[in-house]
């Protein structure tokens, strides 16, 4: 029975399998949507819709949600500083939902926060377990502990 409800425990690679599938996922939405803030809405228009929203410093917070989005995304994916692009994806996420989601609901198609929601719950637990044995984070940290003596 304690395998049926932890089955990670009893097969490790299961749970670096999983953290490989929620990093690649999480980075790809984060890649797509800082994309379509930089390409598709561009950086001014990004800032005007900061601004119609009432988020503080929209040019400031438009440069950073794309540049953390963007970067962030491709560093999820790769398994690389996963813990600084998880926790920098949190802070951006956390102010989307203060200030513009929080009060639509919970449907996206309202203008709710559940993708919002969805996305800082997967970010906290990469945050937290890390990035998994298939990562270059992995890769650097055995290379790391094997030079010392």
């Amino acid at each position: 029975m304690l395998t049926l409800l932890r089955p990670a425990r009893t097969t490790p690679v299961l749970g670096d399998i999983a953290l490989l599938l929620a990093r690649v996922a999480l980075g790809l939405v984060l890649l797509a949507h800082g994309w379509q803030k930089y390409d598709e809405y561009t950086l001014d228009g990004t800032t005007a819709a900061f601004t119609d929203m009432g988020v503080p410093a929209p040019g400031a917070a438009a440069l950073f949600a794309t540049v953390v989005e963007v970067v962030g995304g491709v560093l999820l994916i790769l398994g690389l500083l996963t813990p600084v692009a998880a926790a920098l994806n949190v802070v951006n996420l956390l102010g989307a939902l203060v200030l513009v989601h929080a009060g639509n609901g919970v449907f996206v198609d309202d203008g709710g926060y559940e993708l919002v929601l969805a996305l800082i719950a997967g970010l906290l637990l990469v945050l937290a377990l890390g990035a998994g044995r298939f990562s270059i984070d992995e890769l650097l940290a055995r290379r790391t502990t094997a030079g010392r003596p």
